[in-house]
């Protein structure tokens, strides 16, 4: 059985709320808080999520953000229109894991890569590419772990698109964000959908 599911990328407080590390204001969050979780809940459509835990150490990024027990790294998707099983990444790339990744009693090891670990996460979580139509992703940043995320599942065989008012760049520069929605490289990757394509999509138009 077919089906469209929706993946939301490092959609935390460190982005997307004002206090946080790297927020920016970005038209996106506002959208997705009040059109796209409203209109999911109505029609019990549940999102998977993949956030990060980027704490040092982290060669080649001298970063520190979204700790875990802080509220930059608390999620803005709301735990009833969630999937319980949420992935944490440690660098933009979500095959990117580590030791203690996510928790914020212990000391995190340094960064390695386990694609096959995120490969089993995505068949339990969102099904393998034979079993789903298309992957939906939203969240920060379109210019970054958005379309790091969109590269990744593209190699695994899914068919992926971006919803387009879901999604932004981290500067949050909206001739920036359309310029990259509208070329190479992110077209390589995943096709770009409007709000009344998602809709039609769940045939809820």
């Amino acid at each position: 059985m077919t089906s469209t599911k929706i993946i939301s990328v490092d959609f935390q407080k460190e982005f997307s709320a004002k206090g946080g590390k790297h927020y920016r204001p970005h038209p996106n969050v506002d959208f997705i808080k009040k059109t796209l979780v409203p209109f999911l809940r109505k029609h019990n459509i549940k999102v998977a999520e993949i956030i990060s835990d980027y704490r040092q150490p982290r060669p080649g990024d001298l970063d520190d953000s979204t700790c875990p027990g802080e509220d930059g790294y608390i999620s803005e998707i709301p735990e009833d229109v969630k999937l319980k099983n949420v992935w944490v990444k440690c660098m933009n790339s979500p095959i990117w894991t580590r030791k203690n990744i996510g928790d914020p009693n212990k000391k995190p090891g340094l960064p390695y890569q386990d694609p096959e670990a995120f490969t089993k996460w995505l068949n339990s979580t969102i099904g393998k590419p034979e079993e789903v139509d298309e992957v939906i992703l939203i969240g920060l940043t379109i210019d970054c772990c958005v379309l790091c995320t969109a590269q990744e599942l593209k190699w695994r065989g899914y068919r992926v698109k971006i919803l387009k008012e879901a999604v932004d760049t981290y500067s949050g520069n909206q001739k920036e964000t359309k310029m990259i929605l509208s070329n190479p490289p992110l077209l390589n990757w995943a096709k770009v959908i409007s709000w009344n394509e998602l809709k039609k999509l769940f045939k809820l138009i």
